[in-house]
């Protein structure tokens, strides 16, 4: 990769990498703030200041690493604390904060989209480099909602599930959370690994996340009228 094309990369994926991985985090601290939860608005979370969410690897390295040696860009940024007791329902509000993180991140590929049709009107480079960021931040967004919508605590898909269930059932897929990353490592890293060593393909990210986020592709594109 040249260091032009190597700077135009980092010039509209960085924006939209940034604003889709924070602002998903300030969302779960906006809806904790508003359903009795204020650790994150105390701590200074509760703000659409990207700087406030930033991890070092999460936000920037990783990306940045991705970006180079691959053609797929994914991070998160700093946790925001919450904390279920202050909750004033805390099975059915901790549903709402889960939530709020993959559902702005949908709002944002949406509200993307639909900017693309002003940047349509920009002529000349300009104009190709805002398509470019915006089509980013559809792609991101999407990626982002997608993925964290699976049902594995600490994801916010498996906290969702911990809310809705039977008792019966959201306890057990609770229990799972301290090992959540490790089952999410295994599915998308070292299954894929082992089946490549046996001389087997299994791509569960495709299944999982890239035809999902394909489908809502479409979708987004068609209900903003791009297609």
């Amino acid at each position: 990769m040249s260091i032009e094309t190597f700077l135009f990369a980092i010039s509209v994926w960085a924006l939209p990498v940034v604003l889709a991985i924070t602002l998903h985090e300030a969302a779960h601290g906006f809806i904790a703030s508003k359903l009795g939860d204020h650790t994150a608005l105390m701590l200074g979370r509760v703000t659409f200041n990207p700087l406030r969410h930033i991890d070092p690897w999460g936000t920037v390295i990783i990306p940045a690493v991705l970006l180079i040696t691959t053609s797929f860009v994914f991070g998160w940024a700093k946790p925001v604390p919450v904390d279920p007791r202050n909750l004033r329902n805390p099975r059915r509000d901790m549903v709402w904060v889960a939530a709020a993180g993959p559902g702005i991140n949908l709002a944002m590929a949406i509200v993307a989209a639909l900017l693309v049709h002003l940047a349509l009107m920009v002529p000349g480079s300009t104009g190709d480099w805002l398509i470019a960021n915006l089509r980013n931040a559809i792609l991101v967004n999407l990626v982002l909602a997608v993925f964290n919508m699976m049902p594995i605590p600490p994801l916010d898909g498996g906290r969702v599930a911990v809310g809705v269930l039977p008792r019966a059932l959201a306890y057990p897929l609770a229990r799972l959370e301290p090992l959540g990353l490790y089952i999410v490592i295994a599915l998308f890293f070292l299954l894929p690994w082992l089946g490549q060593t046996l001389g087997v393909r299994i791509d569960l990210f495709g299944l999982l996340v890239e035809r999902p986020v394909a489908f809502l592709v479409d979708v987004v594109v068609r209900i903003t009228g791009l297609r």
